[in-house]
């Protein structure tokens, strides 16, 4: 069923009121391929009651007719959806889609009110780069930020990547978008989640911004240089905002290209840069562009220490795992404001954790 498991990233859902699901599921068990089940359906359905009735004031009778009523001729057995998920051989059982979303989203009630659930339901929000970004991605599937969630990488897990990116030591060299998409699907199977595994580059920009349906926002966290000039000025033409954290003093990129299609990329720092002039720079103009970009003064202490060592006695940029948390945090807050109409302007801005801890108090 599945030609090659160490890809699979997309589960199987199946209806045991439908007669080929049945037949497909009983194939799945002949060959060896269902090893472990959890059905916890049961459970499942008295939560959604309760999200239904939060006041309590309901009697054994009353609930027994709830649930009946939900059942509805149907045995628990039948009732919801079972999802298969070929990389793990397991098979669950769920409440269907509405059914599910209303309860995993209950909580969320009334920071995110029902009907801005249903807004961001509908929205497709694209990741480039997935260390950062496999944090952000997981942090909007939990707090369902959108219902598709578009995202690319070309690189594998290397051990390296574990200090700031929250998987296992089984995972390595496993792609990173399979890796994200495994377990944005394994919080919300009900989530769509389209990979580009080969990364972003010249003959896919337009693919991967506005193809299949257009995307609503941008989320840029890649090391790349090149990516990062080329997708903003890619999402520009197609006017899709763009939002990127940097994890260094809580630094976060807001660029409103949907409401400022002439805005300049990055506020204007790297402005006489252009698409034919980037293939041309050498080693050193591009760290110069990028310094420019990252506002080389502004960056913290520890950082500052840390770019002259790139490439001597460090692999590359330093990153934590508390800044990267604290950046996928504020990420995702800012994107559901923006996915959702309300006021997010255009601008660099800072959440110095550093500066807050060290502030004294008299």
């Amino acid at each position: 069923m599945i030609k090659n498991l160490n890809l699979a990233y997309k589960p199987l859902y199946f209806r045991k009121t439908v007669t080929q699901d049945m037949l497909s599921l009983d194939t799945l068990r002949k060959n060896g391929d269902i090893v472990f089940v959890f059905d916890e359906i049961e459970r499942q359905i008295n939560e959604l009651i309760r999200c239904r009735f939060p006041a309590g004031w309901v009697s054994p009778e009353q609930f027994d007719g709830y649930v009946q009523a939900l059942l509805n001729g149907k045995s628990l057995d039948e009732y919801g959806v079972w999802v298969y998920y070929p990389w793990r051989k397991t098979l669950i059982h769920v409440l269907d889609e509405q059914e599910f979303v209303e309860v995993r989203t209950n909580r969320n009630q009334l920071k995110i009110t029902e009907a801005e659930r249903d807004t961001l339901a509908n929205k497709k929000v694209g990741i480039i780069g997935l260390s950062v970004g496999h944090a952000i991605a997981l942090t909007m599937a939990m707090e369902r930020t959108c219902g598709i969630l578009r995202i690319a990488d070309f690189d594998e897990l290397d051990l390296s990547n574990l200090n700031r990116l929250r998987t296992g030591i089984f995972n390595l060299s496993v792609p990173k978008v399979i890796i994200a998409a495994r377990e944005i699907v394994e919080i919300d199977p009900f989530i769509q989640v389209e990979i580009f595994p080969t990364g972003v580059s010249h003959g896919n920009y337009d693919d991967f911004l506005g193809g299949n349906g257009q995307l609503d926002l941008l989320v840029e966290v890649c090391d790349s240089f090149e990516v990062k000039i080329e997708s903003r000025i890619c999402a520009r033409k197609f006017r899709i905002p763009v939002v990127m954290d940097t994890n260094d003093r809580g630094m976060l990129d807001v660029e409103r290209f949907d409401l400022e299609p002439e805005r300049p990329i990055f506020h204007g720092l790297v402005d006489d840069l252009t698409r034919e002039k980037l293939d041309m720079l050498s080693e050193g103009e591009r760290l110069r562009y990028l310094m420019q970009l990252v506002d080389a003064e502004n960056l913290s202490d520890r950082m500052k220490k840390s770019v002259p060592e790139i490439k001597k006695s460090i692999i590359s940029w330093p990153q934590l795992a508390s800044e990267v948390v604290l950046g996928s945090a504020m990420t995702t807050s800012v994107c559901r404001r923006l996915l959702l109409g309300q006021p997010v302007l255009s601008g660099r801005y800072y959440l110095d954790m550093e500066g807050l801890a060290s502030h004294s108090r008299n």
